[in-house]
């Protein structure tokens, strides 16, 4: 069975991304935080709100434009 994906927190999003995906963190204005990863010439930008509680769908789209399946993402969680 397929890990499943858990509501977690913007700073949780942002802490595992860039420990163990390695993204850096570029820059924040308010409550969000623009996170990059360049590997060769493929850039990977992801834009994660710094909320108490991300919901599914907001960490789904985090983790499409941060280029992470969902399964990878729900090893660390």
């Amino acid at each position: 069975m397929p890990a499943l994906l858990k509501k977690c927190s913007g700073k949780e999003c942002v802490r595992i991304l860039c420990n163990k995906f390695g993204f850096s963190m570029k820059r924040q204005k308010g409550s969000h935080v623009v996170l990059v990863k360049e590997t060769g010439a493929e850039k990977a930008v992801a834009v994660v709100p710094l909320h108490r509680e991300l919901k599914l769908g907001t960490l789904k789209g985090v983790l499409e434009l941060a280029k992470v399946s969902g399964e990878e993402f729900a090893k660390f969680q």
